[in-house]
């Protein structure tokens, strides 16, 4: 007898002795574990050529054919194929992947792949879209959402690309209000378009969405007067001494919201500009322009052009260290920093303050940004100018909801957007320093007195 009839007899004894061992039910893991070991040891009986299958003969298919079928019926037995579901084919390369926006929350349901079409959902008539980064309006919407009769769903946005697939996302699965804070004010107006089309109302969020009729709401605080209390508390400062050097910053200007922070603030620093109180150190465009009382918006984009911090830390940064290396020592000493948020004036604040010609700063920010809080409390920074977000999420939903229930939201004036005088309700802000850290920010539950370190008046 060969060697080969040899492996072959064992073999079709091993299985016929396992199977007669378990008449109840094939234990899967123990005959793989089984032949795992033995086959290994048996295979190195037989010459290589014997294992090539033209070589076999009628036996040993036959064996191979019952091995595979008795390992079925054990994985069947034991449930492992039970759940099983075939994988779809990957996209040939002519066919196009469409890439979800990411679904952030969703009170009622999950959101379907926008590749496929969802059915509008009475339950979820409010879709929402918001820059990634914005964590607290996510959180804000989710609570201001479970207090309403109406669902809705929240996709983020990178870029105005993704904030384009998302709002298109949203809209094939039915929604009635959309609720958009645009990455880009202008580009954004390709999303309200196609939203208006579908039958869709529209409010802007926070930043102004402009160049089309698509808008039917803004709800945002009063940016005018946010810039003028930056620009206040700078020119309460100054008091009556001239000569004082002024540092101008502004943020994006793809965000209309920059204008208006900047519009305001000049509005409160021009006339102590013109009488000499200030001297404006680090932009020639509005040293030129230090005569005229208010700004175009082609002015005040100028103006932007020359100082924009991008609303970036390592932009801003690299933005005042240029300027400090611009200028002599004698405009340097003690200085007024008109940052535009929080987040730059924490990069501004820094390079002002590692230069040691620099001997006082009074920064100015807004959003009363939990860094920024402690900065002020520490002396660093001077102020901050805090825009509750809840308070503006829970007016833009109840928008959504006055849309939803045949009326029309509350509107404190109109702004014209470049085609239409859109409603809008503005909401006021509180200027925040070290004085009223407590009443403004911690005994409205935005922070936590544990959330800071050191001390500040009225503390408990």
């Amino acid at each position: 007898m060969s060697e080969r009839d040899v492996f072959e007899r064992r073999l079709e004894a091993a299985v016929r002795d396992y199977v007669e061992a378990a008449p109840t039910g094939i234990d899967a893991a123990r005959l793989t574990d089984s032949l795992a070991t033995n086959v290994p040891r048996m295979r190195r009986l037989v010459p290589r050529p014997a294992w090539r299958l033209p070589s076999l003969g009628l036996a040993w298919i036959l064996v191979v054919t019952a091995l595979v079928a008795v390992m079925g019926m054990g994985l069947l037995a034991s449930g492992a194929l039970r759940d099983v579901r075939l994988l779809p084919l990957p996209a040939t390369p002519n066919q196009t992947l469409e890439t979800p926006p990411a679904v952030i929350a969703s009170p009622v349901a999950t959101t379907p792949p926008p590749s496929t079409p969802a059915s509008p959902s009475p339950s979820e008539p409010i879709g929402i879209v918001l820059p990634s980064d914005w964590v607290r309006d996510q959180a804000a919407f989710q609570d201001a959402l479970k207090a309403t009769p109406y669902g809705g769903r929240i996709l983020v946005s990178r870029d105005s690309a993704t904030e384009l697939a998302a709002v298109e996302t949203l809209i094939r699965q039915g929604i009635k209000v959309l609720i958009l804070t645009a990455q880009d004010s202008a580009a954004a107006a390709a999303a309200a378009d196609e939203a208006r089309a579908a039958g869709v109302k529209v409010i802007a969020n926070d930043r102004f969405i402009l160049g089309t009729a698509a808008v039917d709401s803004l709800v945002t605080f009063d940016n005018l007067a946010v810039g003028a209390a930056m620009g206040q508390y700078l020119v309460e400062r100054a008091g009556g001494t001239r000569g004082s050097n002024l540092y101008l910053y502004a943020g994006n200007a793809a965000d209309s919201n920059s204008f208006e922070f900047l519009e305001g603030a000049w509005e409160k620093l021009q006339p102590r500009i013109a009488d000499g109180t200030f001297v404006i150190r680090n932009s020639s465009v509005a040293v030129g322009l230090q005569g005229n009382p208010t700004l175009t918006r082609d002015q005040l984009a100028q103006v932007i052009a020359q100082v924009t911090t991008n609303w970036d830390f390592n932009t801003s940064r690299t933005l005042a260290v240029g300027n400090l290396a611009a200028v002599p020592a004698a405009a340097k000493g003690t200085v007024f920093i008109l940052a535009p948020n929080d987040f730059t004036a924490l990069a501004i604040g820094d390079v002002f303050a590692a230069d040691k010609d620099v001997t006082k700063s009074y920064v100015t920010g807004q959003d009363a940004d939990k860094a920024s809080v402690q900065s002020i409390i520490d002396g660093k920074q001077g102020m901050t100018v805090f825009k509750d977000p809840r308070t503006r999420v829970q007016a833009a939903v109840a928008a959504a909801a006055a849309f939803l229930g045949g009326g029309t939201p509350i509107a404190t004036t109109t702004i014209n957007n470049g085609t239409i005088d859109v409603p809008a309700r503005l909401l006021a802000s509180v200027t925040v320093t070290r004085n009223n850290v407590q009443a403004a920010l911690i005994d409205t539950g935005y922070y936590r007195a544990s959330d800071f370190t050191g001390s500040w008046p009225g503390k408990r």
